[in-house]
């Protein structure tokens, strides 16, 4: 899987399509999208667009909870294919546990199932606590390869993280800049990061993912935002810039609370 890869929440499939050729012609290679973004199909589109052969290419979706049973989640990957135009996936994910809703160890057995067929390459989790995952693999014994949660400098989700090292799963950033607000990319210390390293506050945000190895799914619509969020190899953060930048965590109450919240 790819480290870094375009996200496209909120975008519309018309939105979708125009930046996922323009992301893929850019160098792109993984692109992330769900069935609750509702542009999987404006994804597909676009992926088609861009001309790279589809085994160039790392696709990852998310089901909803009504899609929560062993059988549910055979038919949301089918769902999801459907739209994407594709025949397989390489990732498909929970996207969240909704423990009220009871079904995620059920899902995460469906999902299982689904390594079997080829139709999915890889599964994982998306917003899951330590607590979450520890239920499913109990269960089912099939360790997730990816949980994708909330994760910046303003919410550095230290348990979590830890926990899925000691897994062995790959951690990826969602929200990895923060949000659409830019309160990250305007915090001081991340502009005087900029000025020191001569690069954009987004890119040493990005940085900071990377040199804790992570990976991440960042999303933007601008040509050039997306060739700066691309362009984040080049350049090492020294570890007491890392170090700081991980200072500036408000805390689990920050990210939006699986526990509370779900679709």
């Amino acid at each position: 899987m790819p480290r870094l890869g375009l996200g496209t929440w909120p975008m519309d499939d018309a939105e979708a399509e125009r930046v996922v050729a323009e992301a893929i012609g850019l160098g792109y290679r993984l692109v992330d999208t769900a069935e609750n973004y509702r542009n999987e199909r404006g994804v597909g589109l676009g992926l088609k667009a861009s001309g790279v052969a589809r085994e160039d290419l790392f696709v990852t979706t998310k089901f909803n909870r009504e899609w929560h049973g062993v059988d549910l989640a055979a038919e949301a990957a089918e769902r999801r294919l459907d739209l994407l135009g594709l025949d397989y996936l390489d990732l498909l994910l929970i996207h969240w546990p909704n423990p009220q809703h009871g079904k995620y160890t059920e899902a995460w057995q469906g999902l299982a199932r689904l390594l079997e067929s080829g139709r999915v390459k890889a599964i994982g989790t998306s917003n899951f606590k330590p607590a979450h995952l520890d239920r499913i693999i109990e269960a089912t014994g099939v360790v997730p390869d990816v949980n994708q949660i909330q994760l910046s400098p303003f919410t550095t989700r230290d348990e979590t993280r830890a926990y899925d090292a000691a897994k062995g799963i790959v951690t990826q950033s969602w929200s990895p800049i923060g949000g659409e607000g830019g309160e990250v990319r305007k915090d001081p210390l991340v502009v005087g990061l900029a000025e020191k390293y001569g690069r954009t506050p987004g890119q040493i945000v990005l940085r900071w993912h990377l040199e804790l190895g992570l990976a991440v799914a960042v999303k933007s619509a601008n040509r050039e935002r997306l060739e700066q969020n691309l362009d984040v190899f080049g350049f090492e953060l020294e570890a007491a810039d890392v170090a700081a930048l991980s200072a500036l965590d408000r805390g689990e109450g920050a990210a939006a609370d699986s526990d509370a919240f779900g679709h």
